[in-house]
């Protein structure tokens, strides 16, 4: 029986181009108006974000970011607002006493002084987060820092501090030194608080710690967990626990309540 020919193998598809990766950088802006329209714009983002991810409870909750030309002024959510509903010309302009200077409506005196305390006492960091979040708030009741347990865990070791002490009142220049230079907060049995030099990183940086507490708490309470190890938490936070890099991360994050105006 005569061999038969063997076909030709098909030809592979041509590549398809890939489109490089690169990430959108942080702008930088021309003028302060640019930069107050911008920051204002990322702020109500942020505030429809975490409420649609559930990080509100009644007129708790605030994020404020730091005006680009007043100084010690800082634009915020109003009191009594839900986050989700909120647009940048819903924000109100605040000093850091207190005293609302555009806007409409009030401001939550008592949490904005403790907003207004760590915006002095940090200098670089724009904005500020702090909001209702159950993890948070659970790892909070245990009075815990954040373990090296994930790698997304190792962006916070050694840079987030907890302020174990509860009282009714709130000391807003106690909660700022006990913030220090780091990027997190843990307030014992209130929750958590997070710094960045952007509203994006800020955000991020809240929204991970939460999931952080989330995954330190379900694996405690499956057994025994493993540490990350000295040598390699501070290696990955090195690689992941800036704030250029918490602002890459929250993009995907921030795409879903972006304006499309």
């Amino acid at each position: 029986m005569p061999e038969q020919p063997v076909p030709a193998p098909a030809s592979a598809p041509a590549p398809v181009p890939v489109e490089r990766l690169a990430f959108e950088m942080p702008p930088v802006h021309a003028t302060a108006g640019q930069a107050r329209a911008h920051r204002r714009e990322r702020l109500a983002e942020a505030l429809r974000l975490l409420g649609r991810l559930g990080y509100e409870d009644g007129v708790d909750g605030q994020i404020t970011v730091r005006d680009p030309e007043f100084e010690d002024c800082y634009w915020v959510n109003p009191f009594g607002r839900a986050f989700t509903a909120l647009t940048a010309d819903d924000l109100l302009l605040v000093d850091g006493d207190g005293q609302v200077l555009q806007g409409g409506r009030r401001v939550n005196e008592l949490a904005f002084a403790v907003h207004a305390a760590v915006h002095r006492a940090r200098p670089g960091a724009m904005a500020v987060v702090r909001a209702r979040a159950p993890y948070g708030r659970a790892l909070a009741a245990l009075g815990e820092l954040l373990a090296p347990l994930t790698q997304e865990a190792c962006a916070f070791y050694e840079d987030h501090a907890l302020l174990d002490e509860f009282t009714a009142a709130e000391d807003p220049e106690r909660i700022a030194r006990a913030l220090g230079p780091y990027k997190a907060l843990i307030l014992r049995n209130r929750g958590l608080l997070t710094v960045g030099d952007s509203v994006d990183a800020a955000a991020w940086w809240f929204v991970a710690a939460e999931r952080a507490a989330q995954v330190q708490l379900i694996a405690r309470a499956a057994g025994k967990t493993a540490l990350i190890d000295h040598r390699a938490a501070v290696a990955t936070r090195e690689r992941f626990g800036s704030d250029l890099a918490a602002w890459v991360s929250y993009q995907p994050l921030r795409e879903q309540v972006a304006s499309t105006s």
